[in-house]
C-alpha cells in the first residue's frame, strides 16, 4: 500500500499573505483526515515564512493520524522537534533564499553529525527519514546514519520534458533499488501532481509519497477533499 502525506505548508502560506488567521492550517489538516490522508506534513523552516511553531504544536494534539515534520538540521528546530515528538522527522536541506526546497540533503558530507542526530531522535521514540537526490551515494549515506527511510527528492522528473523524462525516471528507479538493498524504507516527493504521479507510483517497495502544491492549488477548484481523493485514487490504482 502507497500511503499519501499531505503538505499544508501553502494553505500556511496564504493564512501569512495577511498574518491573519484565515485559512485555518488546523482545519485543513481534518479534512486532509477526513478525506483518507495517511498524514500530515508540514515544514517547519528557521524563517518561519509559513508554518508557525504553535501550528505543529496544534498539530501533534489534534490528528488521529500521524504527523511528518520536515526540517534544516539546525540546533533550533532539532531541539523543538525532540519537545513536540511527532511521529517522523524528514531531513531536508534548508536555504533562506529559495522558495521551495531545492535539491536533496547531502548526507553524505556529515554523516558524523548526523549519526548523532538520528540517534537523538531515536532515543525520543521518533523516526527518521532524509529527503536526498536519487543517488546511490546519498542512499548508503542515508543507511550509514541509521535512517528509517529515504525520501527521493522527484523534483528534477516533475521538471524534466522529452527525453530527460524517462532518464530522471530511470535515476529514481534505480536509486530505490538500492533502498531495498540498503532496507530503508521509500518514500518519495516533490513536484508530484495527479499529472506525473502514475509512474512513480509503480515504482516496486514505494511505501509513502507527500504532495502538497499540487493538493492546495487543486483544491481552489475542486475542493481540498477532492483533491486529496484524486491523488488516493491514483495511489490505489498502484498499491499491493
Amino acid at each position: 500500500m502507497i500511503e499519501l502525506g499531505v503538505n499544508i505548508d501553502h494553505v500556511a502560506t496564504l493564512r501569512e499573505a495577511r498574518k491573519g488567521f484565515a485559512p485555518d492550517v488546523i482545519a485543513a489538516a481534518k479534512v486532509c483526515e477526513i478525506a483518507g490522508a495517511h498524514q500530515i506534513t508540514v515544514h517547519l523552516r528557521q524563517d518561519r515564512r509559513h508554518i508557525q511553531d504553535r501550528d505543529v504544536h496544534l498539530l501533534h494534539e489534534v490528528l488521529q493520524i500521524r504527523l511528518n515534520l520536515e526540517m534544516g538540521v539546525t540546533d533550533e528546530i532539532i531541539d523543538i522537534a525532540l519537545r513536540i515528538k511527532p511521529h517522523t522527522v524528514c531531513l531536508v536541506p534548508e536555504n533562506r533564499l529559495e522558495i521551495t526546497t531545492e535539491g536533496g540533503l547531502d548526507v553524505a558530507a556529515q554523516t558524523k553529525r548526523l549519526i548523532d542526530v538520528v540517534k537523538n531522535f531515536h532515543d525520543a521514540g521518533v523516526r527518521v527519514s532524509t529527503f536526498i537526490d536519487p543517488d546511490q551515494a546519498q542512499v548508503h549515506a542515508s543507511a550509514k546514519v541509521h535512517a528509517d527511510a529515504v525520501e527521493l527528492h522527484t523534483g528534477a522528473y516533475a521538471n524534466a520534458k522529452g527525453d530527460l523524462v524517462l532518464h530522471e525516471l530511470q535515476r529514481i528507479r534505480a536509486a530505490a533499488d538500492d533502498a531495498q538493498k540498503a532496507r530503508l524504507e521509500l518514500h518519495a516527493g516533490h513536484g508530484l501532481t495527479v499529472r506525473n504521479l502514475a509512474p512513480i507510483a509503480q515504482i516496486p517497495n514505494l511505501r509513502e509519497v507527500n504532495i502538497g502544491h499540487d493538493i492546495i492549488a487543486r483544491a481552489i477548484f475542486i475542493g481540498l477533499e477532492n483533491a486529496v481523493r484524486e491523488i488516493l485514487d491514483i495511489l490505489n490504482l498502484y498499491s499491493d
